[in-house]
């Protein structure tokens, strides 16, 4: 079956766009905590120290004010002299005090940015290597389904944004919260009657913060999805530039991406509007809560007793809870008011970063969340050594391979002989419920045999050499692995006994060497050229620049399809698998480097089970079994010969009056 015509059960792009979800931020926050918890005790009591410090000068403004006026009233009775000689002592120890205090909190905001910067980075390092690894774990149903580029977003924008949010948004808000914290006791220490003031102030901050913030917050998770939409779409144009240039598709192309690029625009532009109007807005409400604060401190001070200021300072200053307004509690309630205000702009500032995060994380997490490969498999695949016609398990490799079976009933262990006997047996399939595609499918192919699928394009093919690897789990029937159930087999010691060469090539980052040695990591570089030349790859690999050392780059660019594709059936031959898959390998091979190849291609598959897919009905003439499928269903069976002289469907393709297509 086409790739095209499978439909995804759920795109990559993540949950549905939602506000901030308390969830995620606490599951990352745990996350982070649980890899770096060292680092992040020590920032956040870096953190509250510069806080707290950050709130110091208020303080120190009140009691400086308090005796500057102290001193004041002394030079109404005294001289200035004597005056100046009274405060200076208290002035002079209240700034040095503040230095000390200062180069605390100097010491603590670098080494709590030292320290988030390394937890931060370690920890988008550790979420990378967790997606990545999930990643492998993953059917390759997902893939099929899902867009590569925005697959990749996950790796880029929405790894950035938990940058954002761990380096900079988690440290503001911690800051934000315990200076807020501080500045209210503070704040209520020196003026309850003030406070109130403040408190309207903050109430109509954080109105516009729900309102504003909240929209914003709401566009910003839109962008981030609409983002990871482009780059799948780029990507797929890039992928494809060479059949839109040929089918003068530019146009087409154009509009496309308008739209895509529209829709993120839309998103984008949305969430600045908001997020450039909050700021001014908060900014203003905190000016206007400055002056309203003068104002009614001013109003207290000149009512002459008439009114009086409610604090918990007057207490231990005056012995009852009210007493006059002092002009040094407005001073420094003024100083404390601007930075309230400017502590909860800080935070309401930090919405959109979040909100990003959480877009960001929810997508991450929904990756990381999937299910992995189901692998209920329990038989494995072991070196073994024929003796006395006795299979006999072993730790070296002897080129003989064995299936060990535990047997649960009785405890016992049995090994069966790798030898490459594949049966189906009533196989029925289907990638989407109520839509077959495989309906009844039997066959089998003796060790050493060449079964060939002929068929038009969604007949099937590919789709049965997809449920050999089990790539995808059948509905109905039994496929059976030298007598063996695949589904008991674990898939990694199934794919293990498999070779596989697809119509599209994938050569990787590195040298032609390690393409080959892709087959078996273990190889020799004997092994490797031994494979080489058995795929007729050898002679073009020496007539490189570096010979087997050539750095190979995306996708091997330097090289022709052809030569791709003697790359892909040498890493197939150095891995030497009893079972080959032949999936139309010299389709995109011209005919003089299909005669090459073809050579090396009878020895691949000499003494091994060979399944071969293929378009060009004269590369499997010489297959002991060719199967014709038409929509799922096997209409005809036979080697070439019997098929000819039934004049049927294939008769028909052979001799060209029926189109595969």
């Amino acid at each position: 079956m086409s790739k095209k015509s499978k439909r995804p059960e759920m795109g990559a792009g993540g949950p549905p766009v939602r506000g901030i979800d308390p969830k995620i931020l606490l599951r990352l926050i745990k996350l982070l905590i649980h890899d770096y918890p060292v680092h992040i005790i020590i920032a956040v009591v870096c953190i509250i120290v510069s806080a707290v410090v950050g709130v110091m000068p208020a303080i120190y403004i009140e009691n400086i004010t308090s005796i500057i006026v102290d001193g004041l009233e002394i030079a109404k009775t005294a001289s200035f002299s004597d005056a100046w000689q009274a405060v200076i002592p208290e002035v002079i120890s209240a700034l040095v005090t503040m230095i000390c205090i200062y180069a605390v909190g100097l010491i603590a905001s670098t080494l709590q940015q030292q320290l988030v910067a390394i937890a931060t980075q370690g920890f988008l390092d550790k979420m990378r290597k967790r997606m990545f690894e999930k990643m492998q774990d993953l059917p390759v149903k997902f893939f099929d389904a899902n867009n590569h580029g925005d697959i990749m977003s996950y790796y880029t924008n929405d790894i950035d944004t938990l940058r954002q949010l761990i380096s900079q948004g988690i440290p503001s808000i911690i800051s934000a919260v315990v200076t807020l914290m501080f500045l209210v006791c503070v704040m209520m220490y020196f003026s309850v009657s003030l406070m109130v003031v403040v408190i309207v102030g903050v109430i109509a901050m954080f109105r516009v913060t729900k309102f504003v913030g909240g929209n914003s917050a709401k566009y910003f998770m839109q962008q981030q999805k609409a983002v990871g939409k482009m780059e799948g779409f780029v990507e797929e144009m890039m992928n494809g530039q060479k059949v839109v240039k040929v089918f003068n598709h530019e146009e087409a192309a154009k509009k496309d991406f308008d739209k895509v690029n529209e829709e993120l625009f839309q998103n984008v532009e949305k969430a600045h509007i908001f997020a450039n109007v909050f700021g001014p807005i908060m900014n203003n409400i905190g000016n206007i809560l400055y002056v309203v604060t003068a104002f009614a401190g001013g109003i207290l001070i000149v009512s002459d007793g008439l009114l009086l200021n409610v604090s918990i300072e007057n207490i231990f200053a005056h012995g009852s809870i009210v007493a006059p307004l002092a002009i040094s509690v407005v001073a420094s309630y003024l100083g404390m008011t601007k930075q309230f205000t400017g502590m909860v702009n800080q935070a309401s500032q930090q919405i959109n970063s979040i909100a990003m995060a959480m877009a960001g994380a929810g997508r991450v997490f929904s990756l990381i969340d999937r299910e992995k490969e189901i692998d209920d498999g329990y038989v494995t695949l072991v070196n073994a050594k024929i003796e006395n016609g006795e299979i006999i398990p072993c730790e070296e490799h002897t080129g003989h391979w064995a299936w060990r079976h535990p047997h649960s009933a009785d405890g016992s262990v049995t090994y069966t002989e790798l030898k490459g006997d594949v049966v189906l047996d009533g196989v029925d399939f289907q990638y989407e419920e109520g839509k077959p595609v495989l309906h009844d499918v039997s066959l089998y192919a003796k060790p050493g045999q060449k079964v060939a699928f002929v068929g038009a394009t969604g007949a099937g093919k590919t789709t049965i050499t997809n449920l050999i690897n089990r790539f995808y789990d059948i509905a109905d029937g039994k496929i059976r692995y030298d007598g063996i159930n695949i589904n008991k087999i674990k898939k990694a010691d199934l794919r293990r006994s498999l070779g596989i060469v697809l119509q599209d090539t994938n050569l990787f980052t590195g040298t032609v060497m390690d393409n080959i040695r892709y087959g078996k990591l273990d190889a020799t570089d004997e092994e490797c050229i031994k494979a080489a030349k058995l795929a007729n790859a050898h002679d073009f690999i020496m007539r490189l620049p570096d010979g087997y050392n050539t750095e190979l780059t995306s996708n091997g660019a330097n090289l022709s399809q052809g030569q791709r594709q003697l790359l892909s059936i040498a890493r197939a031959a150095v891995a030497d698998p009893p079972v080959m898959i032949l999936d139309e390998a010299t389709s995109s091979i011209d005919t003089r480097t299909e005669l090459l190849v073809q050579r090396g291609m009878d020895a691949l598959m000499k003494d091994r089970t060979v399944f071969v897919i293929a378009h060009r009905l004269s590369t499997v003439r010489n297959s002991d079994a060719i199967m014709v499928l038409d929509h799922g269903r096997i209409i005809e069976r036979g080697d070439h010969n019997d098929l000819i002289a039934q004049k049927g469907t294939y008769y028909k393709l052979y001799t060209g009056a029926f189109e595969l297509e």
